[in-house]
């Protein structure tokens, strides 16, 4: 598992950036939050990470907090809810207003995020309402 990284910001794009360290170029697929929060190109940077292992792929998200990767970990854990959709979710504000969400029961403010339908709102609810902080 590779829980962080810190190196230097060498690009940046839409929905991912590239941090130098060790010789290697990784790209790393943030929220949108974290790519507020990541600086300018040529700066230093360090991430919690969650790499997320598939049969064809190796694919690192990047957060910038141990709380945002936390929250992230527990979308992964509910049915329905792959890294593209928890990323989605996450990118729409912070991990705390989402954890509300989740807390509260807002089923409503859930779907209106990409790629949540009704009956996964309600297993995002049912599953983590307890389990999230």
């Amino acid at each position: 598992m590779i829980s962080s990284i810190e190196g230097i910001l060498a690009g940046r794009g839409e929905t991912s950036i590239v941090i130098e360290t060790g010789g290697f170029g990784l790209e790393i697929f943030v929220p949108a939050p974290a790519l507020s929060v990541t600086g300018d190109i040529g700066d230093r940077v360090r991430l919690s990470t969650y790499l997320h292992v598939r049969e064809d792929a190796l694919t690192l998200f990047g957060f910038a907090t141990e709380y945002d990767r936390g929250v992230f970990i527990a979308l992964l854990g509910v049915s329905g809810v792959g890294p593209k959709a928890a990323l989605a979710m996450m990118s729409q504000g912070s991990a705390s207003a989402l954890a509300g969400m989740i807390r509260d029961g807002d089923v409503s403010s859930l779907v209106r995020m990409p790629g949540i339908g009704r009956k996964t709102a309600e297993r995002i609810i049912l599953e983590l309402k307890d389990k999230i902080e």
